[in-house]
Order: structure tokens, then sequence, then C-alpha cells
């Protein structure tokens, strides 16, 4: 064959060549294009948060533990799962705090693209109620399937607060929750009552009497709270600061006594006291309120039934005053402070939203 030929044959077949793997790679892409439009499974995301920061209160924990899953408006500890996918979802969440808590389980239904938080308060040991100092633990975050395969699981540590630890929040926000510091059926408070009934001339202690008169009532509280600040201070009750906690937040919580710890060392500070006056008139079936100013609080106790008028008492001179100068400290305290500054906690208002006593 000339060479001609020859040459001229190679290039016809290089042209084919080429011809034929552009048809290839044209077919190729084309059929990569069809499996790039096939839309990935996208996976569920999970997000836990515990505590305020971090930190578990025992005062929240039990508030939350006592109400019913649909009535809570926060938790100890939550989880966010956000369902990404085309399909419904329905998961098993378990949620503990080893060695501190019972577990708590919830069940997740999610339809697709929707996100949903599953707010746990799950039931804590005796043990966190008698810890009195900050404790480190983990809160352990089980997901699985209705099968039970495992879909998610961690672990968030956590601080646990002393039992006595009061978050107020900022501007005391959360002071309501000083009710749970109010414990009218502890023994020791039950035991103060029974001396100050030895100070009234009848030996009764019997709170408000709905067959008498409301000016008769106002002076029946009057001598009641009498007897009971005269029964403290001879049992020796006085001014002991004491309020500083550990963690983070401390410009906004402190360390607060409870009743039976304020009787049994005969030491408490203005709300230490405030909150163990309080006990003593709740017991007693009274209306009583605890009222905090800026740097210092008072308790207070409704005069008669269905009267507006309370009678407030600067506790924090229980033992080194007479009632009388007592309750005249508390009209001036009260008397030097726009409203906006006085917080008033009356404790049937919180009881009514299940802030009941710490255990």
């Amino acid at each position: 064959m000339p060479s001609s030929f020859k040459t001229q044959a190679v290039k016809g077949l290089f042209v084919v060549l080429v011809l034929v793997a552009a048809a290839f790679a044209g077919d190729s892409a084309d059929r990569g294009d069809v499996r790039a439009k096939i839309t990935p499974h996208l996976e569920p995301t999970y997000r836990v948060q515990a505590g305020v920061d971090g930190e578990i209160y025992p005062v929240f924990a039990n508030y939350a533990s006592l109400l019913r899953q649909s009535d809570r408006s926060f938790g100890v500890i939550t989880v966010t799962i956000s369902n990404r996918g085309d399909a419904s979802l329905r998961q098993r969440i378990a949620v503990e705090v080893k060695g501190w808590s019972d577990q708590e389980i919830q069940i997740a239904e999610l339809t697709p693209g929707e996100e949903k938080t599953y707010l746990f308060a799950p039931t804590f040991l005796p043990r966190f109620y008698r810890n009195h100092e900050i404790a480190a633990a983990t809160a352990g975050i089980s997901i699985t399937d209705m099968a039970g395969h495992s879909i998610y699981e961690t672990t968030a540590p956590v601080h646990l607060r002393s039992s006595g630890d009061m978050y107020w929040g900022n501007n005391f926000k959360y002071a309501p929750f000083i009710a749970s510091w109010v414990t009218p059926h502890d023994a020791r408070v039950e035991a103060v009552l029974a001396q100050a009934k030895n100070y009234l001339p009848d030996h009764r202690l019997p709170g408000y009497e709905k067959w008498k008169t409301r000016d008769q009532q106002e002076q029946e509280t009057y001598k009641e709270a009498q007897a009971i600040f005269a029964a403290l201070k001879h049992m020796g009750l006085s001014y002991v600061k004491s309020s500083t906690t550990f963690g983070d937040h401390k410009n906004v919580s402190e360390r607060i006594r409870m009743p039976r710890e304020s009787l049994d060392q005969s030491s408490a500070n203005c709300i230490d006291a405030a909150v163990t006056y309080a006990s003593l008139f709740e017991n007693l079936g009274m209306d009583t309120t605890v009222v905090i100013v800026p740097g210092h609080a008072y308790t207070g106790v409704r005069v008669a039934q269905g009267s507006q008028k309370f009678l407030f008492i600067d506790v924090a001179l229980t033992g080194r005053s007479a009632f009388e100068a007592a309750v005249a400290s508390a009209e001036k305290g009260l008397a030097k402070y726009d409203s906006s500054f006085v917080k008033r906690i009356l404790i049937q208002d919180a009881r009514a939203v299940g802030i009941y006593p710490l255990p």
C-alpha cells in the first residue's frame, strides 16, 4: 500500500476511535447525571443540654420531677432531635445521671423535617438531696429504634450543686422557688410550735379561727407571731451569715439553710430565718410570704383570712431584740423601697403552681 494511503488510513482510524470514545464518554456522563439526581438519605441530628450551663440545682430538679412530662416548662436535661429525612421517625430516648438518678424514658415521634425538644427530669436518689457540696457527675443519653437497636449514645459531664443552693437568676426571676425551703411538716418546726404555745395564756396556736371577726383574728395573729418569736429567741436562734456557695453564677446564687439546719445549729441569716418563720406560719395554716429587698429579707403573715394586710417581721433581729422592735424594723425597712425593688413571694401561690418543699 502506498505510504500516502497508509497515512490516510491511520488518520481515519484515529478519527473513528476518537468519535467512539466521545460517544461512550457522553453515554457515561448521561448515566452519571441520572445517578446524581438520587437524593441522599439524611440522618437525624441530636443536641443535648444539661442544667443551667451544665449545673444541676436540686431545687429545679425536684420541681420538674414532680410535674407530668406534658406540664414541664424546662428540664434537668433536654434532648433536641431534628428529623432531616423524608420519613417519619419514632425512637426511644433514655436519660439518667449515673449513680444519682433513676432512668427516665420518653418516646420521640417526628414527622419529616420536624424538630422537637424533649424535657427530662429523672427522679433523683436521696443522696442527691443530702449532698452539701458541688459534685461532678455524668449524664447518660441513649437513643434506640423501637426494636432496641442503638441509634445514638452520648454522655455529658455535669456539676451537681449543693442541696442548699438557690439560683435566683437575673432580677430574682426564680424567686418563687424559695418556697422549696419552706418545710412546715419538719419535726423540728413542730417542736418549735410546741414550745411557742407555752408563751400564750391559753397555750393554743390555732392559726385563723373563722368564727372570729377580722379584728379579733388580727389580734390573735399578732400574739401567735410574738409567741413564735419568743420561742425562737429562747432556743438561741441568732444571726450567722454563712451563704457562700461554689460553682458558676455566684452573683445570682447562694446557699440557704433548711429550717431544720437553722434550728439544729441555732444559726440563721435573714433568708434562712425568713423560710424558718414561713414554715412555722404555714404549719398553722396561715398565709405567709417571704419578702426580698436589696440585701435583706423579711417574713410576713396575713393578719386575718381574706385580709390584704400582712404583719411583717425583721426576722434577722431574732435573738437580739424585742418582737415589737423587729416589727417596727420591717415596716421601716420596707418603706424605704419603691415597689419595683420589693419581691414578695406568697407561699400559697408557689404551692398552687407545684413548688413544694425539698425532700
